[in-house]
């Protein structure tokens, strides 16, 4: 994420139709889809520990709605952030733009919705799945034929991303495909966190590698087909193949977490990305600001791959530290307060 967001800023001039950016965009469709997919397995861990402390399905849909509603409401705060800072530039329009905030918030409510359809985690799987899979597959029709155009377009924007523009946009996040990722992953965290796939942990972990691998090449076999039932087949933006590809990407990453963190270096020392991963709000929301706001440590499409490089690595240092101080002051909060009572305050010279 700080790599894709660092170069998309800041590269500028020839730098900006080199293999570096492209590279970097090309990474950069992994971040919003794995951190959706991630809330979807969250949500799984979480309503599983509240099922065995005896909650109930409707305490366990509500409390998942209520999470996804401040979520949302988060995202609109950042909105709200980030047009005060951006007067006099900024539209007023951009209040209402469709973030990955907002999308992550709705679409953990969507999550608490459909969760309360079922009882057994079996069945909560494949309604995850089969929600997954109906808005991957709907997606093309409602960026075309099926667009709701009759909706206000801050409204018809959750659903295609078309935001004041008269054509949906790629830079957006609306609920189709994105809340689609939430629920791949809410399926995999259902059969993760049941009493079968804790006993079978490593089974399932090393099934995950080897599903994506064959869902990534079954996604590039669809892609090659000549006959197409949609309208207008965009593979980049709404195709349902490149929305499995990314959910293969995601199962093959899941397969290595587990054998890196079970066999490899994740066993050793501190891990900058299990320390970002406990404050990756906050982590999100401050270095948007300093990449791309205001406050941009760099020149924004100014920079050299180099300079631009440079500053990637200043911003994951700076947040990795930030990422420390929050959880100090989390887990230690009264002993860092009792401290900073006992330092001695020094009368001013008369």
């Amino acid at each position: 994420m700080f790599e894709v967001h660092a170069y998309d800023s800041w590269l500028g001039g020839a730098a900006r139709q080199s293999r570096v950016l492209k590279w970097s965009q090309l990474s950069g469709t992994i971040p919003a889809p794995l951190f959706l997919f991630l809330a979807g397995v969250s949500i799984a861990l979480v309503s599983g520990k509240m099922r065995k402390k005896g909650v109930t399905p409707n305490q366990i849909a509500r409390t998942t709605i209520v999470r996804g509603a401040e979520i949302l409401g988060l995202g609109l705060l950042f909105r709200l952030q980030e047009y005060l800072l951006g007067i006099p530039w900024a539209p007023w329009t951009d209040l209402l733009r469709v973030d990955i905030l907002n999308t992550i918030g709705i679409s953990i409510i969507l999550l608490g919705i459909v969760g309360r359809l079922t009882q057994s985690r079996l069945a909560n799987a494949a309604v995850a799945l089969l929600t997954a899979t109906a808005i991957a597959l709907a997606t093309p029709f409602l960026y075309t034929t099926w667009r709701p155009r009759w909706l206000p377009w801050y409204l018809e924007s959750y659903i295609d991303g078309v935001h004041t523009f008269k054509t949906p946009q790629p830079w957006l996040f609306p609920i189709f495909p994105w809340a689609g990722f939430a629920f791949a992953g809410l399926t995999l965290g259902y059969l993760l966190f049941s009493d079968w796939g804790k006993n079978n942990l490593q089974k399932i972990t090393f099934a995950c590698g080897i599903a994506g691998v064959a869902l990534f090449y079954l996604s590039k076999w669809l892609d090659t087909r000549t006959s197409q039932i949609y309208p207008d087949y965009d593979y980049w933006h709404t195709s349902p193949n490149f929305f499995l590809a990314r959910v293969a990407i995601m199962l093959m990453i899941v397969f290595a977490s587990y054998a890196w963190c079970r066999w490899g270096l994740g066993q050793v020392g501190f891990s900058p990305l299990i320390q970002m991963g406990q404050t990756s709000l906050l982590v999100y929301w401050v270095h948007i600001e300093f990449v791309y706001g205001r406050f941009s440590i760099m020149k924004k499409e100014g920079e050299s791959i180099p300079r631009a490089t440079l500053g990637f690595l200043i911003i994951t240092a700076a947040m990795v530290l930030l990422s420390l101080a929050r959880t100090s002051w989390k887990d230690h909060r009264p002993e860092i307060i009792a401290r900073l009572k006992r330092i001695p305050v020094h009368q001013p010279l008369r």
